[in-house]
């Protein structure tokens, strides 16, 4: 008995119990109170003879998160081989069509963990950035090859975040099969050209994208109930690019019922224009729409029909997300940073920690507002002023993982035909308060070059904010706001 199948064991059991539970309540009969845990098994009379053991079933319904830590240390504990290092590592597979490259030629591929057993599914689109012409290609070439090229991809790959393994780290998804696509085509995951001489290089975004996907259906996702397709930075718009794309290609294939989702984390860019007009040199002075505008010439970029249909001729409408969103089938769950550090570095606003200008401030908080204007209309939605998030991060009292399971099982509800939305179970939640890491539960913040952690007041500090003047300019107190600033308010 392996320890996934150990762990697949106590589950069953856990639904089982919860069963009972059900039916004692429907029946009329109390809740059952917590019990305290006998030291060996025991058994029940004849009369009720599930098995009891160390575990507080009463977790599968009021903290997911606890249960399913106490799953795995009692799967430890009651089974040697498990308590020994697994497997947790995604494996490199290339691709089965070789003409499906990253930029420089060399073969494209992926990372993969199964999870036999579950129908659950997960790809992920790594990030960063693009460029749009020779020139700042060979430049990226030459200081990161790694997003151009797989020649130095190591085998293996830990999951982090929503790809990792561990329950505790990430409580819903730790079961799935997880798939890591690297980042080699440089076109926001849209490109369907091959190398010329014109170009130098190949821009095949979207095609490892149907790549893999054919790939994966010989390995396990033919027999899948949900594909969740997530990615982050250039990785989020790449989802809103091909979340659709997928599904009618799985439909094409024979696959109708396999449920595509969309999860895009920090993809929702605006076509705005930047606080410093600059000319177009590279990929950090070039105005966003004027980059997309080159880019998709020199990729070869194919976008959705839907949005194709909708902005025929200006096509390069579909790399932002309120202007693509609309023409999305697929259900999509955005996550957003209200500060987004790639948004503000195309509009030539750079926090280095030399003060921030008045005028700079007023647009950072209108861009604030305007980007919150456009994801008004957004359903699933989790708007955060937090630099890194993941696990403990939390908006009005509900974390990132918890969204997304809420989402989850909204979907679920709407497919049974219940519009309701679970109670106590929000997905559309948007942080209040109006400064970078302001949330009290955002993750601590340490000096780049003294690795000393900084508080609130610190951190805007040496981003280059005049907290006095920020002050001034709410109509507040200075020490008021400083007092806020500390407590965490």
């Amino acid at each position: 008995m392996t320890a996934m199948r150990l762990i697949s064991w106590l589950l069953l059991l856990v639904f089982m119990q919860s069963e009972i539970f059900a039916a004692r309540r429907f029946r009329g009969g109390r809740n059952p109170q917590p019990r305290r845990t006998p030291p060996s098994p025991t058994y029940r009379d004849r009369g009720d003879t599930t098995e009891s053991f160390p575990l507080d079933f009463t977790a599968v319904e009021e903290n997911m998160d606890n249960f399913m830590t106490q799953v795995k240390n009692l799967a430890q504990s009651l089974y040697p081989c498990s308590a020994q290092k697994l497997d947790y590592d995604m494996k490199l597979h290339f691709l089965e069509n070789t003409s499906v490259t990253c930029n420089d030629g060399t073969p494209a591929g992926y990372y993969m963990k199964e999870s036999r057993g579950s129908r659950r599914w997960l790809i992920f689109l790594e990030g960063g950035w693009y460029c749009f012409n020779k020139d700042n290609c060979d430049s990226r070439y030459d200081t990161m090859r790694r997003l151009m090229s797989s020649s130095k991809w190591p085998q293996t790959k830990t999951g982090t975040g929503i790809l990792s393994p561990l329950p505790e780290e990430n409580p819903h998804w730790w079961n799935a099969n997880m798939v890591f696509i690297p980042y080699c085509s440089s076109d926001v995951w849209s490109g369907a050209s091959a190398k010329t001489d014109h170009s130098g290089y190949a821009f095949m975004g979207s095609l490892i994208i149907q790549e893999v996907v054919k790939d994966l259906l010989t390995k396990g996702l033919d027999n899948a109930k949900v594909l969740l397709l997530a990615g982050s930075s250039a990785g989020g718009t790449g989802v809103l690019l091909n979340v659709d794309p997928v599904a009618e290609l799985l439909e094409g294939l024979g696959h109708p019922g396999i449920q595509v989702r969309g999860l895009a984390d920090s993809g929702w860019f605006l076509d705005n224009k930047q606080y410093r007009s600059t000319d177009c040199h590279d990929t950090i002075s070039c105005a966003p729409m004027e980059a997309i505008k080159r880019g998709i010439k020199y990729w070869g970029s194919v976008v959705p029909e839907r949005c194709r249909q909708a902005h025929l001729g200006e096509e390069w409408n579909c790399f932002f997300g309120y202007r693509v969103f609309p023409t999305i089938k697929s259900p999509v769950f955005v996550v957003q940073w209200l500060f987004d550090e790639a948004q503000l570095t195309v509009d030539n606003i750079h926090l280095t920690g030399q003060p921030v200008q008045e005028g700079q401030w007023r647009y950072i908080q209108n861009l604030g507002i305007e980007l919150r204007n456009t994801l008004k209309d957004v359903p699933a939605l989790l708007w955060l002023v937090c630099y890194s998030y993941w696990i403990d991060v939390q908006v009005k009292g509900t974390s990132l993982p918890r969204a997304l399971h809420c989402w989850d099982r909204s979907l679920q509800d709407n497919s049974r035909n219940n519009k309701a939305p679970p109670k106590g179970c929000p997905v559309h939640l948007i942080d209040s308060c109006p400064w970078p890491h302001c949330n009290p539960t955002c993750p601590t913040i340490r000096d780049q070059f003294t690795g000393q952690e900084m508080n609130v007041i610190q951190f805007l500090m040496h981003m280059g904010f005049d907290v006095q003047k920020m002050a001034q300019q709410q109509g507040m107190d200075p020490s008021k706001l400083l007092g806020m600033l500390s407590s965490g308010s």
